[in-house]
């Protein structure tokens, strides 16, 4: 029988690893996966067990630092394999032996650390270290030249990083990274790199720190151990934290492909076995870690440039996670691997499920960042917005339940989604009653973008897998408290979502929220005004704007994306940037007064200015939709209130807080 993804599941061979498929994890920051020794913990051990109990070819690790002493902020967040080497290879054992379980293999991903963009905590009295002295790229300081003796130890610190590694039963290691400008890519690059020795300079001499480092590992750990490199060939950097947008033209700075393209012949020489290859850095951060502002498979020019370049195998990663795209990747020679991060903490069974054919159990990744990078940066947590038991699956693992109940949820957003998803899996009878003609709730206007069409795949996902649970469904009916008290169930959810904020102007009929503009219920015209620079106004103006239509915003704050939390700096920044490179005119601290339906008075601080507009868009928050529980609250006594109905927020904590309260229902 034949199978249309069959290639993506033929072997391949990295060095002296044979890996049974094309699928590769991709690396990502183990926070909170570490123990205080160094050692991974159950809950890193669980959690990468799963991606290989879920099919993936190759398993690569999160950063491991191999020296604590130049960046001290490294060990106690990750694992680190010299710190405690029986520490770490005697839990690293656990993990590679239920890896290899599974048929997968296993690469230990290590560091030689962050640099100049070191995350700014725990810095003490000492300047982050750099190639030489260059500016931080998070905190207004100097960083402080490496020395020579510092090198050296680093250097031989990877060696005995990869020697515990190989013991611990790892198959290879991964280098991070001349890749994303940390610190190795740091002396690769001539903008950062000044120095005048024997490490900066040339191109040969500002990759002898990257020689040396692939050379200690093979005479430690032999010439058949496999060490690849994450490597970027081209930076996008315009200036020190100024970097380019897709389509932009700009002078590059970093490293442009004709150097990537040398710097790649040269790796290959010095013995690395393979390119795990992406573009980008921390000064154009929206290209190593892409949000959905960026195109689907954008490193794949980049992959088949190296393919073209030299002769060990490439491995690809960017958004891959559509499965026709990675099967023309691998059928066009683009690549010899794909790899997926963020799609594997969504679904850490994808792999198996794209084998098995059943591509629409698969569940998508947002690309929204909310709980991986987002969180990383904020509170140095791995986690998944949509999906709650990644990084915790034996802690969040689905609880058994001894007498089935019969659960009515009201309401059918993420939350109402969610909770039936998990009470129907866990063999409870839930019941969803939904008021609108389709599920989704604030996925269906937040996913009208292009930008944004993983929002509509998730809740075609929910669609999909509450039929496969058979979840009776409720379309088109309101529910009030009698209908509620009628369905005789043991418990009950609300997650009745939230109304947008409604701002009364003059002539009204041509003001709309911005859902409806983005359902198309409402026409925006050819000039429209969006009140609110949040999330959803930036979103709606730039999707606006892509249509060739004139948009303006009005913030009352001094500055966009003021009031929508820690998003991740990729997300923020890209979206910041893309405003004015879309030619939408911001007005921040001021204020829409009046319209009349041709004009829109705003208070700027320079004075009175009128719009001429063919519509008012407001994005100017929700209100929590609570009033059906409140009217419940003393009649039903196990009710839940779930989602935007108890407090406006993203979608991660929508899916977050029904998949808590569902699993102990």
């Amino acid at each position: 029988m034949s199978f249309k993804y069959e290639k993506l599941f033929t072997p391949v061979t990295i060095g002296s690893c044979r890996i049974k498929n094309r699928f590769a994890m991709a690396p990502m920051g183990p926070l909170g996966l570490a123990d205080a020794e160094g050692g991974f913990n159950q809950r890193g051990i669980d959690y990468y067990t799963a991606r290989a109990k879920g099919g993936t070819g190759l398993i690569i690790t999160g950063v491991t630092f191999v020296d604590n002493e130049v960046e001290e902020h490294a060990m106690p967040n990750c694992p680190c394999p010299t710190y405690n080497p029986v520490q770490f290879v005697r839990t690293s054992r656990e993990l590679t032996e239920r890896i290899h379980a599974y048929g997968a293999k296993i690469f230990l991903q290590m560091s030689g650390g962050f640099g100049r963009v070191t995350i700014p905590t725990n810095l003490g009295e000492f300047p982050p270290v750099a190639p030489s002295s260059i500016p931080h790229r998070w905190l207004d300081k100097t960083c402080r030249e490496l020395t020579k003796e510092e090198i050296h130890t680093i250097v031989e610190q990877f060696g005995k990083g990869a020697y515990n590694a190989k013991r611990a039963g790892f198959d290879g290691v991964q280098i991070h990274a001349v890749h994303e400008g940390y610190l190795i890519d740091q002396f690769a690059i001539a903008l950062f790199n000044q120095r005048a020795d024997e490490y900066g300079g040339s191109l040969e001499n500002r990759l002898r720190f990257a020689r040396e480092i692939v050379e200690e590992i093979k005479k430690t750990c032999g010439q058949d151990f496999p060490v690849t490199l994450r490597y970027s060939p081209k930076s996008f950097i315009k200036d020190f934290r100024d970097g380019a947008l897709p389509g932009e033209e700009f002078e590059e700075k970093g490293r442009d492909l004709e150097e990537g393209k040398e710097a790649a012949k040269l790796f290959t020489e010095y013995g690395y076995d393979a390119l795990d290859t992406d573009v980008g850095s921390y000064d154009s951060w929206w290209w190593s870690h892409p949000p959905m502002y960026q195109e689907k498979g954008l490193y794949r020019p980049y992959a088949k440039l190296m393919k073209e370049t030299v002769d060990v195998p490439i491995i690809c990663a960017g958004r891959m996670d559509d499965p026709d795209m990675a099967l023309e990747a691998i059928e066009q020679g683009m690549t010899d691997m794909i790899s997926l991060g963020r799609p594997l903490l969504a679904d850490p069974d994808y792999v198996n499920k794209l084998r098995a054919g059943k591509r629409a159990d698969i569940r998508p990744c947002i690309s929204c960042h909310e709980g991986c990078m987002g969180r990383i940066q904020e509170y140095s947590a791995l986690n998944c917005a949509v999906n709650p038991q990644a990084c915790r699956e034996r802690a969040a693992a689905l609880n058994p339940i001894f007498t089935p109940k019969k659960v009515a949820i009201i309401g059918g957003g993420v939350a109402g989604c969610e909770a039936a998803r998990v009470l129907a899996m866990r063999g409870h009878k839930p019941e969803l009653f939904e008021k609108g003609r389709r599920l989704g709730g604030n996925l269906l206007p937040g996913g009208a973008p292009s930008f944004k069409e993983d929002d509509i795949a998730l809740a075609d996902w929910y669609v999909h897998t509450l039929e496969q649970l058979d979840v009776p469904i409720h379309l088109n009916k309101t529910m009030a408290k009698d209908d509620v008290l009628a369905a005789d169930a043991d418990a009950v959810i609300i997650a009745t979502g939230s109304n947008p904020k409604i701002v009364s102007l003059g002539e009204d009929s041509k003001v709309f929220t911005a859902a409806q503009v983005l359902t198309e219920e409402k026409e925006a015209g050819e000039k429209a005004v969006i009140i609110g620079g949040g999330l959803v106004g930036c979103e709606t103006a730039l999707y606006l704007a892509q249509q060739g239509k004139k948009v303006v915003i009005v913030e009352a704050l001094e500055k966009l994306l003021a009031v929508n939390g820690p998003l991740c700096h990729a997300n923020s920044e890209m979206l910041e940037r893309l405003i004015p490179y879309s030619h939408i005119e911001v007005l921040t601290g001021s204020k829409a007064s009046s319209y009349d339906g041709a004009e829109l008075a705003v208070e700027t601080p320079e004075g009175t200015k009128k719009i001429g507009c063919d519509s008012v868009i407001l994005a100017v928050g929700y209100d929590e939709n609570s009033a059906l529980y409140q009217e419940l609250e003393f009649e039903i006594p196990e009710l839940y209130l779930l989602g935007d109905a108890k407090k406006v927020a993203n979608i991660m904590y929508g899916i977050w807080d029904a998949y808590e309260v569902a699993n102990h229902i």
